[in-house]
């Protein structure tokens, strides 16, 4: 039978979220009904919102959500009730041509629940990046939950399911990050700051902040950061260069999504250095760049999803590095707020003055 349970959404482009009641039906074959127990407040949950993801509208909003497996559908083994997960958005199939040349972390076949949560209208939700986790309870492919250890915090695990993750794994996976490199990250947002955390993980010996605002450098640099640039009172690519001996860095990772702070770290890196872009762009921006640049400086331009994750390896494991105290996750947990104060945690974002505010249910 349907459960009724109270959702936030995205009733129209721009318009204020609102809490709903939300029907969520029993679980399917390969699905997981998830009770929900915090989910984080991410900037794609506000791209969502203003529209610049699509208009698939309306939306049930959240995604980075942590809680625990109510009931299961037919054929699923993986989890259990009871089972407490940290919910994902790229559920590995098994089955298409990246997972079975043994990359699982590019799966070209990620799936979500095949029904839908709907208003009690009847009215069709599209739950963000498939998950839809501002709510006391959500349907997901069961593919979508991993197990981690129960002992820790809902809401630090929770941020593994986008942004923490998106940042350690941009540093780690996506970047290649070694011992000895220099790094340098443009926005030091929650996934910019993650990225910090994934460098100082991976031994590198100089990492970069470099942002617009006094107060996140000062963050950045309790996550690990040896450096930060102020780039609204210098050159960023200057200051990068000058502080690793005029070459550029060696990772130069972007977590912004902007044409102009890609070109910051396009001409930041060391010749054959690596960009990693993890911010995401809206759909109307555009990227110019002399082709004889591209060619001449070498290296490798890289994008970064999802911090090129495979949520069954990364997640256990980092859960496991806070829980020895070698990396610090409720450091990005600013606050903790009811379901009815997402629109004004919204604003909070905005305007920079958290890293994250996380629902707690």
């Amino acid at each position: 039978m349907s459960q009724q349970v109270q959702g936030v959404i995205a009733p129209g482009k721009n318009q204020p979220v609102r809490v709903e009641t939300i029907v969520v039906p029993d679980p399917g074959p390969g699905e997981a009904v998830v009770k929900i127990q915090a989910c984080g407040v991410c900037h794609t949950d506000l791209h969502y919102k203003q529209g610049g993801i699509n208009d698939d509208f309306p939306f049930l909003l959240g995604h980075e959500a942590s809680g625990i497996v109510e009931s299961v559908g037919e054929g699923v083994t993986d989890v259990a009730p009871g089972d407490f997960v940290i919910l994902n958005w790229r559920a590995v199939c098994g089955s298409c041509r990246s997972c079975l040349r043994g990359r699982p972390q590019y799966c070209f076949n990620t799936h979500n629940a095949q029904q839908k949560m709907t208003l009690l209208d009847g009215t069709e939700l599209s739950p963000a990046l498939g998950i839809g986790a501002f709510a006391e309870k959500t349907l997901v492919a069961a593919g979508q939950c991993t197990k981690v250890d129960p002992a820790v915090s809902p809401a630090v695990a929770g941020l593994l399911g986008c942004g923490v993750m998106a940042g350690i794994g941009a540093a780690i996976n996506t970047g290649n990050v070694g011992r000895g490199d220099s790094v340098a990250v443009i926005g030091c947002g929650g996934v910019g700051d993650a990225a910090v955390v994934g460098a100082r993980l991976a031994g590198a010996a100089k990492i970069i902040a470099v942002d617009i605002d006094d107060r996140k450098l000062a963050t950045a640099r309790t996550m690990g950061a040896t450096h930060t640039v102020n780039s609204r009172s210098q050159d960023a690519v200057e200051a990068i260069r000058e502080l690793t001996g005029g070459n550029g860095a060696d990772v130069v990772i972007e977590a912004v999504g902007h044409p102009e702070t890609y070109k910051q770290a396009f001409y930041a890196r060391d010749l054959a250095g690596t960009v990693v872009l993890v911010g995401v762009p809206t759909p109307d921006m555009t990227l110019e760049l002399p082709l004889l640049d591209v060619f001449g400086r070498g290296g490798a331009l890289k994008s970064s999803w999802y911090g090129d994750c495979l949520p069954s390896r990364d997640f256990p494991m980092l859960v496991d590095l806070h829980q020895q105290g070698r990396i610090d996750l409720g450091a990005f947990v600013t606050e903790t707020i009811a379901l009815d104060e997402v629109e004004q945690a919204f604003a909070r974002m905005h305007e920079g003055d958290v890293l994250r505010s996380v629902v707690e249910f």
